[in-house]
């Protein structure tokens, strides 16, 4: 069951060509980090989750979602996708 989306979320979605079923992956199995500055949490893959996602959705599935393992997602603090995007590049960490 896909998080509820807020109207901006949805808008995004069909704009960036992001399908739902690439973000139900993303919030299965991504990895999230928290946003000190609003209480939101930003789902996105690295390394790791991409092997999980690959490994529990077998070959078939991972390759037809693969495409869109680029994105990510901002969920605020009632669950609710605000919105989502494509990565582009990796944050720099000090």
């Amino acid at each position: 069951m896909l998080a509820p989306l807020t109207t901006h979320a949805r808008v995004r979605m069909q704009q960036r060509g992001i399908p739902s079923a690439a973000l139900e992956v993303l919030l299965d199995f991504g990895n999230e980090a928290y946003d000190h500055r609003n209480g939101c949490r930003i789902v996105c893959f690295d390394k790791r989750s991409r092997k999980r996602a690959a490994r529990e959705l077998g070959a078939r599935l991972y390759r037809s979602v693969e495409r869109w393992l680029d994105t990510y997602a901002v969920v605020g603090r009632d669950d609710a996708i605000v919105t989502v995007g494509h990565r582009h590049h990796r944050k720099v960490q000090p």
